[in-house]
């Protein structure tokens, strides 16, 4: 105990001669040594960094086999690829109506079909297309008897709903406009029905028009007209009688007079 006193007696000045009042020297070592014991156990608590597993690495040549094969794939045309989306159209300059295409059926499936068909033919011709616009249906009702003998007091209801679509061509030619209702008329769906209302715009004076128009069609049309029915050609009928008045004939029919031309 006598050779520690001294000691404990040297280590007390020692500690009286450093913290001095005002010295901010063992502040500074203090927080020196707080920082890199800080730093020391965050370099040491940092989660490492996993190394890629075997599987992970198998998995990069997937995808880009995946790529090659889906850039080796041939691309479908532009045509078959429209097919899956919504029809293309024409943008309008004016606005001014040139045609009224009303289609009707009792089949929904139908309907859609050909209505989508139409809008693509338009879009084809360069017309300006808008719709299909659902109209109201049309709802019939009948009620007829069940049977005439034994059941001709009971009796039964039928029903029958037709659907309606309207599609309208704005700013068409009159010309394209008759090639585009040829061509659907050409290209008819199974239980569809048409009706179309045609608008043309003439300047003033049409009338006169319309009458030269009218005898050069029948200049056109008598030609046509004289092999249907009873109404045959002149020549035709001379050549008849002239037959029929010939000796073959006549001995044929058993030698009778011989016919005139009244």
């Amino acid at each position: 105990m006598a050779s520690i006193a001294p000691l404990r007696s040297h280590w007390a000045a020692a500690c009286r001669s450093k913290y001095v009042a005002g010295s901010a020297i063992p502040n500074r070592i203090a927080v020196s040594r707080f920082h890199a014991a800080s730093l020391s156990r965050s370099k040491d608590d940092a989660p490492k960094a996993e190394t890629p597993s075997a599987a992970a690495t198998n998995l990069t040549p997937k995808s880009s086999e995946s790529s090659t094969a889906e850039s080796e794939t041939p691309r479908l045309p532009r045509n078959v690829q429209a097919i899956y989306l919504k029809p293309l159209r024409r943008d309008v300059e004016y606005g001014v109506p040139s045609c009224d295409l009303q289609l009707r059926s009792y089949s929904v499936r139908n309907l859609e079909f050909f209505a989508d068909f139409a809008l693509r033919a338009a879009y084809y011709l360069k017309l300006p297309a808008f719709g299909p616009v659902p109209l109201p249906r049309i709802t019939e009702r009948w009620t007829v008897p069940k049977s005439n003998f034994v059941n001709k007091k009971s009796q039964e209801n039928f029903e029958r709903i037709t659907l309606r679509r309207l599609i309208q061509i704005k700013d068409g030619h009159p010309e394209t406009v008759e090639l585009w209702l040829a061509f659907l008329k050409k290209h008819a769906y199974y239980g569809i029905g048409m009706k179309a209302n045609v608008w043309e715009y003439n300047e003033l004076g049409v009338g006169k028009t319309m009458d030269v128009s009218l005898e050069n069609l029948k200049n056109v049309m008598e030609p046509k007209w004289a092999h249907f029915g009873r109404n045959k050609n002149l020549e035709t009928s001379e050549k008849v009688l002239e037959m029929m008045n010939s000796e073959k004939y006549r001995l044929a029919a058993t030698g009778n007079a011989p016919m005139t031309n009244n």
